[in-house]
């Protein structure tokens, strides 16, 4: 979580209109947190940790919270990829068992997360639920690219009729203000 960012979207209203008018389509938004601090340190608390030394990894469970600077990522599990050249440094974060990551202003729930910091991506999978204030999204998978800011949101695959599940759409949520009439 060395680069971590929060899965977020500002929730203005051009970009709920657009999250709503074409989310079949996997639209755009725009990541609030684009300024986040990528290079501060990440804090890791868990109930265990297991080096696995000859792999270059690292695996942490049970109530696992990572922190760096004002983004938290909480999950049951979370296995770290890292290079031992002249100091671990870590290349990837794999979060698993009901992922939340939150940021002052918004929240990303799922079942899965991957975060890529090499090519600095966070996908979060699995019922993914992003949420801003009273403004909700939800859908199957969520990637947020940290240089552009930008998160996309795809529905997943249509499921077989008559199952209930999936749906291929995206959906949302999201407040207006209240006109005293």
């Amino acid at each position: 979580m060395s680069n971590m960012r929060t899965a977020s979207i500002a929730f203005g209203a051009a970009a709920a209109a657009i999250l709503l008018v074409a989310p079949a389509v996997g639209q755009e938004g725009t990541s609030a947190l684009k300024g986040h601090n990528t290079s501060a340190p990440v804090d890791v608390a868990a109930d265990r940790i297991e080096v696995q030394d000859r792999a270059d990894r690292a695996i942490f469970s049970g109530n696992v919270v990572a922190k760096q600077a004002n983004l938290t990522m909480n999950a049951a599990r979370v296995t770290v990829a890292y290079s031992n050249a002249g100091g671990i440094e870590i290349e990837r974060i794999d979060a698993s068992g009901g992922v939340t990551v939150r940021s002052p202003s918004e929240t990303a729930q799922g079942q899965f997360a991957i975060y890529d910091l090499r090519s600095r991506l966070i996908t979060m999978l699995g019922n993914v639920t992003l949420t801003r204030g009273e403004s909700r999204v939800n859908g199957a998978r969520l990637v947020l690219n940290l240089d552009t800011g930008r998160a996309v949101m795809d529905g997943g695959a249509r499921s077989a009729p008559g199952t209930g599940e999936g749906g291929g759409r995206v959906t949302g949520r999201f407040t207006v203000p209240q006109r005293n009439n």
